[in-house]
This record gives structure tokens, sequence and C-alpha cells, in this order.
């Protein structure tokens, strides 16, 4: 399926005629890693996983073949992931975990109106790297150890890298709407149908979500 998005994603490029469109894209993601073990509460340690601000930017090609019917490919960077909150003693520990990503989609549109593009499609995400953050809140935060916060981070990132899949697949579906000449807004939702954890044990299972809003230009 990675070299079926891939090879359409290049003749997308290759194929140009006066009905192809650059663009170019950016905007807010909002994220989430969601597992059958979203929440636990464990000897009074109380955690669970939670969404991610986040952003992305890229370029698209569209190809139309009519005033309806339209295929666009993509190119993004995003900064994706989600969040782990942990509750003990008096202290919360946020885990901000960014998954930077490569994300190629692929959709088929239909334009209801001259304006208003509606689409769906396919994309692949490729790792570029794992960063994460350690936020500590709570009356008690003030005793928490810094040489300790980042050795915590520090072990997530290698964690993150060692179980997680370099790649991953999923659908998405949106609308975007021209606002004037070649600016317009787009918003999307993305759901991840690869299990993202390299050796699963039990049954256990780890998939990204992700919503999109942000702005873009097509050059005419």
């Amino acid at each position: 399926m990675k070299k079926i998005l891939l090879a359409s994603a290049i003749a997308l490029f290759t194929g140009l005629n006066a009905q192809t469109t650059f663009g170019v894209k950016a905007g807010y993601a909002l994220s989430k890693l969601n597992s059958n073990e979203n929440d636990f509460e464990m000897g009074g340690i109380e955690g669970g996983l939670k969404s991610k601000s986040g952003f992305y930017i890229g370029g698209l090609v569209e190809h139309k073949f009519n005033n309806k019917f339209a295929i666009q490919g993509e190119v993004e960077y995003a900064n994706l992931g989600g969040k782990a909150e942990v509750s003990m003693s008096g202290i919360t520990v946020t885990e901000k975990m960014n998954l930077n990503r490569i994300v190629i989609p692929v959709s088929a549109r239909y334009y209801a109106t001259p304006e208003l593009g509606i689409y769906a499609g396919p994309y692949v995400s490729f790792k570029t790297s794992n960063k994460v953050k350690f936020e500590m809140s709570g009356p008690n935060a003030g005793m928490a150890d810094p040489s300790g916060i980042r050795e915590g981070e520090r072990y997530v990132e290698r964690y993150l890298n060692d179980t997680l899949k370099s790649t991953d697949f999923g659908l998405f579906l949106g609308a975007d709407y021209a606002i004037y000449k070649g600016l317009f807004v787009d918003a999307r939702y993305s759901f991840g149908l690869t299990n993202m954890i390299k050796n699963p044990v039990d049954g256990e299972t780890l998939k990204m979500n992700f919503f999109q809003l942000g702005v873009g230009y097509k050059f005419k």
C-alpha cells in the first residue's frame, strides 16, 4: 500500500497539464494516541492518554478532471503524537510525546460548489523524530529533581524509538472552502489504522488519530 500511495503522488507531480494546480498549506493539528489501555489506576497512581496540540506545513498538487471531480496529493511535515498524564502524591506529570512525521495523503475530491471541495482518501506517514517533554504541576511539583525529569524524558524517547513502528497508514476525510482567489481554509480528520506497536503483547494496541485546521493557497 505504501508503494501504491507513493506512485500515486509521483504520478500527480509528473502528469502535468493545464488542469493541474500547485499549492501550499499550514495550520493547527490536534492529535491523540488511542490505546486499548487508555486509563489506569494502581496503588494510588492514576494515568491516562490525552490530546496534544501541534502544527503542520506542506505542499499540494491537484489535478482536475472536470469542474466536479479531482485528485490531490500532498506532502506534509506534521508535529503529531499525544500526551500521557500520571498523578501521584500531589504531583501530576504530563508527558508530551511529539511524534514528528512526514505525512503523504492522496485524496479523491468532489466540488459541491465551485468554492466547496469535499474529499477523502488514504495516507501514509513516516517517522522523522520522537521528542518528549515532561511538565510538572501540583502543590508538590517544586520538589521534582530537574536531572530526574530529563532522564525520564530520555527514557520515554528511547522507549518510543524502540517500540513504535516508523511507518503507519490510515484514512482521512475533510473539506476546504475557497475564500478569495487561491486562498482557502481547510479542515480534516484522520484516523490511523496501523497498530503502531512493533511487538504487541496480550493484544495491546496503539493508534493515532488527528484533526487538522488550517489555511492554504493554490497558485493559479
